[in-house]
């Protein structure tokens, strides 16, 4: 698989990954082994960044829209995650409750597609 697959499977921004990781095809079972025993420049992103959008959006709890939404569209480090959420903005704030609303329609809707066949029996 490509390069930039193979980072948004392991959850890393691709730019920060190795040169020979960036200019490589990465195989299923490279893949699986780099998940299985990741190497030390794949801990290290992972635990400090910098961090992709998803990655990013899911540790702030805001959705992807939301970051757009905040004009934050660059990789954030752990360390600058920590600051918005100690800071904690309006626009976080905000984003969260939207995020929040959110999935509890989600969850209302599936609720009524599990009792709708239900009420059919």
């Amino acid at each position: 698989m490509k390069p930039a697959t193979a980072a948004k499977k392991l959850g890393v921004h691709l730019d920060s990954t190795p040169a020979e990781f960036r200019e490589g095809v990465v195989s299923r079972d490279e893949l699986d082994a780099l998940q299985a025993d990741p190497p030390e420049w794949l801990r290290e992103l992972r635990a400090n960044g910098p961090h992709p959008r998803p990655v990013v959006a899911d540790r702030l709890g805001v959705s992807i829209s939301g970051l757009a939404r905040a004009e934050i569209t660059e990789p954030l480090t752990t360390a600058q995650i920590a600051a918005i959420k100690e800071e904690q903005p309006e626009w976080l704030r905000r984003e969260r409750t939207i995020r929040a609303e959110a999935q509890r329609e989600e969850a209302r809707v599936k609720a009524l597609r599990v009792e709708k066949p239900r009420a059919g029996r």
